[in-house]
């Protein structure tokens, strides 16, 4: 598997597909990681250069020690397009991922071809919320909220029918490590990127899901609107909509790259 060392951290990242073909670079979840994207992968591979990173202390890239912000993830991305080349590319973020996203194409537009902006927010909660689940994990570490997560990650009816589906994903965040969780917490937490929609210009399609309770549809629609002439489309999922619903979330998102 691909990796490199960008400042203090090793950063990790998966590549599939033609490299002549147009790239797409997919930005995974807090506490989970590029395999998030495993639905996209194999769909897309044939069609575009997939690209997908694992943020610092997610997956298999190192956690720094240094303060992260939603900032300093998408410099790594960067980081990332340099290492392999790549000048301009679409990015599709889910949550964490998606306000990760907006940064890019607000600060870097000549990096962003198009912008999918997935089950996400431009700001998240409030600080208090996120510093108590930061002192969370710093006590008990992860494993406390696998279950709560997943049951805001997954409608009923999905967990219910498809356990070992949710169960890969329990197991990624299971298996985060708990610092570069907390780090990624607090870039989380610091995320306010409501005045940077209105100067987005790169074409964007915003997915929201019905029975998401993370980033509620309504706020989500929200976010759309305040990004001139972006897109919205809601899908029968909760907030992993990728992989709850991968062949609706793969059309959608296939129809808009495809202009």
């Amino acid at each position: 598997m691909p990796e490199f060392q960008h400042g203090k951290a090793r950063l990790h990242y998966t590549i599939d597909g033609d490299p002549k073909a147009p790239p797409i670079v997919l930005l995974h979840a807090l506490g989970v990681h590029a395999s998030m994207w495993a639905p996209q992968v194999a769909a897309w591979r044939d069609t575009w250069r997939v690209l997908a990173p694992d943020a610092r202390g997610h997956g298999r890239s190192a956690v720094s020690g240094a303060p992260v912000s939603i900032e300093l993830l998408a410099q790594d991305v960067l980081a990332v397009l340099d290492e392999v080349g790549v000048a301009r590319a679409s990015v599709c973020g889910l949550s964490m991922g998606g306000a990760v996203a907006i940064w890019l194409a607000r600060h870097h537009p000549e990096r962003v071809e198009r912008l999918v902006l997935c089950n996400t927010l431009a700001k998240f909660g409030s600080r208090a919320a996120w510093d108590e689940r930061i002192a969370s994990v710093a006590r008990a570490g992860l494993a406390p909220l696998v279950e709560p997560i997943m049951a805001r990650w997954f409608a009923p009816a999905y967990r219910a029918a498809q356990p070992a589906s949710v169960a890969r994903i329990a197991q990624m965040l299971a298996e985060c490590s708990p610092a570069g969780y907390a780090a990624c917490c607090g870039a989380v937490r610091d995320a306010d990127l409501g005045a940077d929609l209105p100067a987005l210009g790169q074409p964007t399609l915003v997915i929201g899901g019905i029975h998401d309770t993370s980033t509620p549809p309504a706020e989500v629609r929200a976010l759309a609107q305040a990004i001139p002439g972006a897109r919205y489309c809601e899908l029968d999922a909760a907030h992993l909509s990728n992989w709850a619903v991968p062949a609706e979330f793969n059309r959608a998102v296939a129809a808009f790259l495809s202009g």
